[in-house]
């Protein structure tokens, strides 16, 4: 075989090649913010969020600043400067609201209110970005907010102030996908450097008031918490490179399945029924709002505007 049919061969053996590739990476990707967000819920049971999030910051700048330099990044205030910190500080808000909320309630419980951020970004975009609803995504939209309902079951036993917590951090994290959906022409390391610096403002202002001295083992793990996110970042990104966001976006969903895996084994945390059902029903109804887009895309939208991954900044 050759000539065009041979181009044709190769390029979709490069395309289900960079698939396959893209999927492992987001799986790996979504593993290792599973792992940061265990040892984050480890380190604030003794620390407070400030100073796990200003020593995280230090680590993931030592391992950012390095790679933006031989990149040639350019270190420079970018575009839209009023959009950029507004998305900093929603980014510093959703990661504060996170390890606050874990410290109180089970990973799998808090990781399910922020799984429903693309629910919750399919309603604003109407009102923020012009976007137009058809029935099928009202219906998707509607179904994933039922889905947080019947995790959340509201009544005056089960609406805590740690649950409010995670619901206010799952809204922050759904604007701040919505601001990052505008900045989407910005370098992938500028706006990480951005929401690392928003972090690191956070714990300096915040970490004195209740400094903990770290022992060595306690430093090297907070540390390690901004390598593994850096880590974790890395390969969203590499993922979003190699294949398409309709193929990845799914498994950003394997996420709950390592928050309720890591939860138990490192905590014993025991996720209850409706919180299972609730967590199934919005990751169904993200799901469907992923096909919807990409529906749409190849019916002539372009290909950006299938919702890529943003996961939870922590």
């Amino acid at each position: 075989m050759d000539g065009p049919a041979a181009m044709s061969v190769t390029s979709s053996a490069k395309i289900r090649s960079g698939a396959v590739y893209g999927i492992g990476l987001m799986l790996l990707g979504v593993f290792l913010f599973a792992m940061n967000d265990v040892m984050g819920k480890w380190l604030v049971a003794t620390y407070s969020v400030g100073q796990v999030l200003f020593l995280r910051s230090i680590a993931a700048l030592a391992i950012l600043l390095p790679l933006m330099r031989r990149q040639k990044v350019p270190f420079k205030i970018p575009p839209q400067p009023g959009l950029h910190l507004l998305r900093i500080t929603l980014s510093t808000l959703e990661v504060a609201c996170f390890y606050w909320a874990v410290t109180y309630l089970p990973l799998a419980d808090v990781m399910t209110y922020y799984l429903a951020g693309p629910i919750y970004v399919a309603a604003f975009a109407v009102f923020m970005l012009g976007e137009k609803l058809d029935l099928p995504r009202i219906a998707a939209i509607a179904v994933g907010f039922v889905g947080v309902l019947v995790a959340l079951r509201p009544s005056p036993a089960t609406l805590s102030l740690p649950a409010l917590i995670a619901l206010t951090g799952s809204v922050f994290y759904s604007l701040l996908m919505i601001t990052t959906r505008k900045l989407r022409e910005t370098h992938d390391a500028t706006l990480v450097l951005g929401q690392i610096l928003g972090a690191l403002v956070f714990g300096c202002a915040t970490a004195p008031f209740a400094w903990v001295t770290p022992g060595p083992i306690e430093l090297a793990a907070l540390f390690l918490l901004g390598i593994v996110s850096m880590g974790g970042h890395a390969c969203v990104n590499r993922s979003l490179k190699l294949a398409p966001a309709s193929v990845v976006a799914p498994y950003q969903y394997t996420l709950i399945v390592w928050a309720i895996v890591l939860g138990y084994l490192f905590f014993g945390d025991v996720v209850g029924f409706w919180t299972l059902v609730g967590a199934a029903i919005i990751c169904g109804a993200g799901l469907i709002l992923l096909v919807l887009e990409h529906q749409a895309a190849r019916r002539g939208r372009i290909a950006e505007d299938v919702e890529a991954p943003v996961l939870p900044e922590a």
